[in-house]
């Protein structure tokens, strides 16, 4: 039996507030990325956007005494921020610059956790049958999402979609046996050693800024900084201090509800029958693997 957290007081509506930031402005990204990229190139608005909410995090988090990573600390944090906000979120950017609908995204995004259990068998971690269960349901959601002609028309969006979870996964798994900064210095420091990696990529594979942003772009960026990266995470280590990992990490099966239906509702993005029945199914799967690891 799982012991009951203590109850806080003055929390009071605090942590149903956060679980419903964390609902809608996570899985309100996707759409705020398809605007974004709209007129700003996506890697290296995306490598901006970490630079400057990593940055700020950064110097707010010294200007109250904590202390700055040290070099092994800053190396870890090196390649998990590559792998997470590099090969996670600049593909995720990419991928719709390219054309590949918002609520298409984060379908394929919340294969996450099953890529995640794929991955900690690489350093021993026992993958139980139901976990096994809910990896061949999610896997098999992800084949039927594959009929979806949005998909299928864009063979690279598609790709640099279904690599974003991967590197997550990959980068978040391998992070629990590297030293890295504790507390909220560690995303910092992977937000700006992700930022300038994401504007390599984009300097290197010819991304430049050739137009004036429109004022849409320059708002729904603003959006990705201010509540995408600070106040979503705020909210995500306030639910980790408060409540059981459990209901904390239950964003991953609201998020790409909110972002299918905010894409239907805003973006005009149609909703196949294919995206009805895999949606459910990966999300199945997903909600198995979180059980078995329960």
């Amino acid at each position: 039996m799982h012991k009951a957290l203590p109850r806080i007081a003055g929390d009071g509506w605090a942590i149903p507030a956060a679980l419903l930031a964390l609902y809608l402005i996570w899985g309100s990204t996707y759409l705020a990325i398809v605007y974004m990229v709209e007129t700003m190139p996506a890697l290296l608005a995306t490598g901006i956007r970490f630079l400057v909410a990593g940055g700020g995090m950064f110097l707010v988090l010294r200007l109250r005494g904590t202390p700055a990573p040290n070099r092994r600390e800053w190396w870890g944090a090196a390649w998990v921020g590559t792998l997470l906000m590099g090969g996670g979120m600049g593909m995720v950017a990419l991928g719709e610059s390219l054309g590949v609908a918002s609520g298409l995204a984060a379908t394929i995004i919340a294969t996450m956790p099953l890529w995640l259990a794929l991955f900690g068998r690489l350093w021993g971690q026992r993958t139980r049958r139901l976990e096994w269960l809910g990896m061949v349901l999610g896997f098999a959601g992800v084949a039927l999402l594959m009929l979806e002609g949005n998909l299928r028309s864009n063979p690279l969006g598609t790709l640099l979609i279904f690599l974003a979870p991967l590197c997550w996964a990959f980068g978040s798994a391998w992070s629990r046996h590297m030293t890295l900064p504790q507390g909220m210095m560690g995303s910092a420091a992977e937000m700006l050693v992700g930022g300038g990696v994401l504007m390599v990529m984009g300097t290197l594979l010819g991304e430049r800024f050739t137009q004036l942003p429109s004022l849409e772009s320059l708002a729904a960026w603003a959006y990705l900084v201010v509540f995408g990266s600070l106040v979503g995470y705020s909210a995500y280590m306030f639910l980790l201090s408060r409540v059981r990992p459990a209901l904390a990490g239950s964003y991953a099966y609201v998020n790409p509800v909110v972002a299918v239906l905010l894409g239907v509702a805003l973006a005009a993005e149609p909703i196949t029958l294919a995206t009805l029945v895999a949606l459910p199914v990966i999300l199945l799967g997903v909600g198995l693997v979180a059980l078995a690891r329960r």
